[in-house]
């Protein structure tokens, strides 16, 4: 039965004021999984003014009861992970076990960003006058424009506004066209039923066509002083854009070209069970997945036999079948998109040792290629598939220059067994984000998440998350009255 859902604004669902509504398509079955509203810039606005009208009540709100309802739908959220499941499955292809961490990942960022508001939060000052009291203090920006991505709908769109509610923000979401119910509307329906007062989260959703003047009405609002997107670099240079002219902070967190490093000492077995999960889970639709895997010549071949036999092996298809692994792309655009980076690719020169080939619908089969020349377009960019390109190293420095040669710069792995050595290159490697002896996808909610250079800036999670939606103030107290000149 396909679902029918409204915006969310003031606490009320409410149809488009155009009454318009867009088909939300489960890429496998080709089926409209759902309908929503397909707001215009009037709902925008309409959305705006709610969460402002909520925010001096949310922002005074006693700590412990702002905290008390994002434990309450951290616990909602973990009763909910078969529906996730199933809601993932229908509406963006997501396998059962990545729609399981889903679940699991985004109950526990609704207890850090719980755990964050009763906090200790400000400094006390030093001063140069006498009997003066000076204070640096945390305080909540207003409404925060939030927008939510497909991939990982439920985690992202529980970081998207997780943060900026326990800062005391109130937000507006503006979903993905290709995930609006679990990026947005499910988060908000947990929300919801976890008491969150009526306007202090608002969710526009919208037609595919209608993307760029709902993001731009959004930002432009003056009574939005902050952003928040994570999405593709192209995109996002455009939201930061946008921000950028109206005076506004922006956490970015954009796309990946990211590389797994495997040391001459690594264990082999284990590079590549580690790389075939950061390389193919979600089918290769995670901005942490990683695109090339850097190889020490010494078992460059052993490696690669190894890693193309498990590729072939991943059982791909039905996302609602539990032995899935390689399930469909968002939509059979992408999985086109893909097939096209890899024919490219071949055409040029690169030799394909699994996969490749025409997609089946949205399914694209698990690929890896190696000898892919720098003229191919798979050199450059994020492949966000079930592709990789192998390459071999023989020198630190060479390797470190590989994962280098990137305009991106959001997580690395390094697979070794000394971490000294693993340290010393982590160190040398510039990205956001590097795990020793692991792969390059890794996400929890106490830590700094975020990138460097075309990956984006800001950072999300623990304490990074609650500063980068809140502004530093300074205050003073005089303890006795001050002496004047005149």
């Amino acid at each position: 039965m396909t679902l029918t859902r409204d915006l969310l604004i003031g606490g009320k669902d409410v149809p488009a004021a155009s009454g318009r509504t867009e088909e939300d398509v489960n890429p496998f079955t080709g089926e409209v999984y759902a309908r929503v509203a397909a707001a215009g810039p009037e709902d925008v606005r309409r959305a705006v003014d709610a969460a402002d009208a909520a925010f001096e009540g949310w922002a005074a709100l006693s700590p412990f009861a702002r905290r008390a309802i994002l434990l309450k739908a951290a616990d909602i959220l973990d009763g909910k992970a078969e529906q996730v499941a199933e809601m993932m499955a229908n509406e963006a292809g997501g396998t059962r076990p990545w729609a399981m961490f889903n679940a699991g990942l985004g109950a526990n960022m609704l207890r850090e960003a719980a755990a964050a508001v009763t906090a200790p939060r400000g400094e006390v000052l030093t001063s140069q006058q006498e009997g003066v009291l000076g204070m640096a203090v945390r305080e909540p920006l207003g409404v925060v424009a939030a927008f939510a991505p497909w991939n990982a709908p439920v985690i992202l769109g529980v970081r998207a506004v997780a943060a900026p509610l326990a800062a005391g923000n109130t937000v507006v979401v503006k979903a993905s066209e290709d995930a609006p119910v679990a990026c947005a509307l499910f988060v908000a329906d947990v929300l919801r039923e976890a008491g969150l007062p009526d306007g202090v989260l608002n969710v526009v959703t919208n037609a595919r066509e209608d993307a760029a003047e709902i993001a731009e009405t959004l930002i432009a609002d003056p009574r939005v002083r902050a952003v928040n997107f994570t999405g593709s670099t192209g995109v996002g240079r455009i939201i930061g854009t946008h921000a950028a002219r109206h005076l506004k902070p922006a956490v970015l967190e954009l796309g990946g070209k990211n590389a797994v490093i495997v040391l001459e000492d690594a264990d082999l077995d284990y590079a590549v069970d580690a790389a075939t999960f950061g390389v193919f889970m979600n089918a290769g639709q995670i901005c942490m997945s990683g695109d090339r895997v850097l190889v020490h010549a010494s078992l460059a071949d052993e490696f690669c036999r190894r890693f193309a036999a498990k590729a072939a092996s991943l059982p791909a298809g039905d996302p609602t079948r539990p032995e899935t692994v390689i399930g469909p792309l968002v939509t059979a655009d992408a999985a086109r998109r893909v097939a096209a980076l890899v024919r490219d690719a071949v055409g040029k020169g690169a030799t394909v040792l699994t996969g490749g080939g025409d997609p089946d619908g949205a399914v694209h089969p698990a690929t890896v290629l190696t000898d892919v020349p720098e003229d191919a377009d798979l050199h450059h960019a994020e492949a966000f598939g079930p592709v990789c390109v192998v390459r071999t190293f023989t020198t630190d420095d060479e390797a470190v220059a590989l994962a280098n040669d990137t305009e991106n710069g959001l997580t690395c792995g390094i697979i070794t067994e000394n971490a000294t050595h693993g340290l010393s290159l982590a160190r040398r490697v510039r990205t956001g984000i590097v795990h020793v002896n692991d792969q390059s996808v890794g996400d929890e909610p106490q830590a700094p998440f975020g990138g460097v250079k075309a990956s984006g800036y800001g950072r999300f999670g623990g304490r990074w998350g609650i500063e980068a939606f809140s502004a530093t103030r300074w205050v003073t107290v005089a303890t006795e009255h001050a002496h004047y000149p005149f």
